[in-house]
């Protein structure tokens, strides 16, 4: 009797928090903290179990790889890098989407999907296809507010995603409608939809190609240390990215041709021909803004290499195929991924911005000691540090799942999925997850999904495409802060996104069927239930 009133105080609280993270009647980091009160107050763990699931392991990997990329924003290397391809592939239309939707995911890769569409975003604006319907904004706003010229832009880029104002935004500043417009004026509208759209699920996509890219997938780790402890680490940097980086890459390919076919046409390719007055100018604006940049300073080149010795030693301590440094010069189980983003993290706060003072040549000044390439001013007002106790959150609700036995009954109840194939079932978890994270925060909905997916399988053959799933949020405005900014430009209609959202789920979703179908099977072994996975499984 007192194991079910556990299950059912359980199902309380997850029920009270996906309802309080889907609504924000309270911040989604506050309502992360509610299993500190509840679970102690309903007899599901003592309080100081709860508290220890808030800064585990994978906080610290989130904490160590945020620091490294607080320190690439604030050094401006992003945008090096962004405006640097940009002037790679060309200004062609279909061409300038294929830069931005490869620059942007790869940036996510590393840094927040946020940040990255508020530099990208910027860029598109700046693009001289842009430029006459953005006049009409700025005007208009001003006559409204007063505010100067250009002032719409940095207005908009910090509206919370979920606020009302964001909805707003399309009448407010878009009094010329389509049906307005000349037959050019039309087509450089839907061109800016179709590039403003490419940024935003560009960033969505990327971040899932990396374990630090997004918060799902750092939800996933967590998890799967906490309900499987003896896992042997089988989902680590290097074994994620060789499963995830191709789906990035597929996915991101079919998006292209599907945005491309929707808002700018075949036609627009242009091979061969002479390049028109605009592209040249909008070739110009992207050189303009490159050449302001300067020469690469020594910390920006400090910055780049330590972000590389991150990414190196990540690959290369368990490749999984081979033994890593992890294995020949320390014992394997005691440094992990978070150790070496940690490490890294360190030296951002030790090594200097600007060249040693021996090397005087290059010194341009002797006023005292150079900063640091990264202070902990800037890092505490650049990191999301909310997102550590989401995570933490989560952490706590999948404990008190397995303590309370609600994944163990949970597991139960899903009897009749066994006679479907599992190719079937992943697909069917995978929409179920893709519809309700266009309504909540990716991070709380991999959150509350990943603890309760307890099926006689391998657990990784749900929890892997559940947590891709969860980033797959295309539709709504309000789905992720990506879609957010871009919607907040003004030229973007609800029905816009959905109609282009929508299929974008459908290619998501494929895409993950097939990867966890093929080289997944192969690379994590999942035609076979893994011993490590026996202490848990439901009987």
């Amino acid at each position: 009797m007192t194991m079910i009133l556990n299950e059912a105080a359980c199902a309380y609280v997850i029920a009270l928090m996906a309802v309080y993270w889907c609504t924000e009647v309270l911040p989604l980091a506050v309502t992360a903290l509610l299993p500190t009160i509840l679970f102690p107050v309903l007899g599901i763990m003592e309080s100081k179990d709860v508290c220890m699931q808030y800064l585990k392991d994978t906080n610290m990997l989130f904490v160590g790889g945020l620091m490294v990329a607080v320190a690439v924003e604030h050094w401006n290397l992003h945008k090096r890098i962004a405006l640097r391809v940009l002037l790679l592939v060309g200004v062609r239309p279909a061409l300038l989407m294929l830069g931005f939707m490869t620059v942007t995911a790869f940036l996510s890769m590393w840094i927040s999907n946020t940040a990255t569409t508020a530099m990208m975003v910027p860029i598109v604006q700046a693009h001289s296809l842009l430029d006459g319907k953005m006049d009409c904004l700025n005007e208009h706003f001003c006559s409204l507010t007063g505010r100067p010229q250009g002032s719409v832009l940095g207005l908009l880029l910090f509206i919370h995603p979920m606020c009302i104002l964001v909805v707003s935004v399309e009448n407010a500043f878009c009094p010329m409608e389509l049906e307005e417009l000349s037959d050019e004026e039309e087509e450089r509208v839907r061109m800016s939809k179709g590039l403003l759209l490419c940024v935003c699920y560009s960033a969505s996509i990327g971040g899932i190609a990396t374990l630090t890219g997004t918060g799902p997938n750092l939800v996933l780790v967590g998890q799967m240390s906490q309900l499987f402890p003896q896992n042997g680490d089988v989902v680590n940097f290097a074994s994620w990215f060789a499963f995830a980086f191709p789906i990035m890459v597929l996915t991101l390919i079919l998006a292209w041709f599907w945005l491309q076919f929707l808002y700018i046409g075949c036609k627009t390719w242009g091979c061969g021909t002479v390049q028109s007055e605009k592209e040249r100018a909008a070739y110009s604006v992207i050189r303009e803004e490159h050449q302001r940049l300067g020469p690469m300073s020594y910390g920006e080149f400090s910055v780049l290499a330590l972000f590389i010795l991150m990414v190196v030693l990540w690959f290369t301590r368990d490749p999984r195929f081979m033994d890593g440094w992890a294995t020949h010069i320390f014992n394997s189980k005691f440094v992990t991924d978070a150790t070496v983003a940690l490490f890294v993290a360190v030296l951002l706060f030790v090594l200097p911005s600007e060249p040693p003072r021996y090397l005087c040549c290059w010194r341009s000044s002797d006023t005292g000691p150079a900063p640091p390439l990264l202070t902990w001013q800037v890092t505490q007002k650049k990191m999301p540090w909310n997102i550590v106790l989401l995570l933490g959150g989560g952490f706590a609700l999948a404990k008190g799942s397995e303590e309370s036995g609600l994944s163990r009954w949970l597991g139960d109840q899903m009897t009749p999925l066994h006679s479907i194939p599992p190719w079937a079932i992943a697909v069917i978890l995978c929409l179920l997850i893709a519809t309700f994270t266009e309504c909540a925060s990716n991070v709380a909905t991999a959150t509350l999904f990943l603890p309760i997916l307890s099926i006689n399988l391998n657990p990784l053959y749900v929890m892997i495409p559940c947590t891709l799933s969860a980033s797959f949020a295309f539709m709504l405005p309000v789905a992720t802060p990506p879609n957010a900014i871009v919607f907040s430009s003004g030229y973007l209609k609800v029905s816009d996104m959905a109609k282009t959202g929508v299929v974008m789920n459908v290619i998501g979703i494929a895409c993950i069927t097939l990867a966890i179908n093929s080289w997944g099977r192969i690379l994590f072994s999942l035609d076979s239930f893994p011993s490590w996975a026996n202490m848990t499984a439901p009987t």
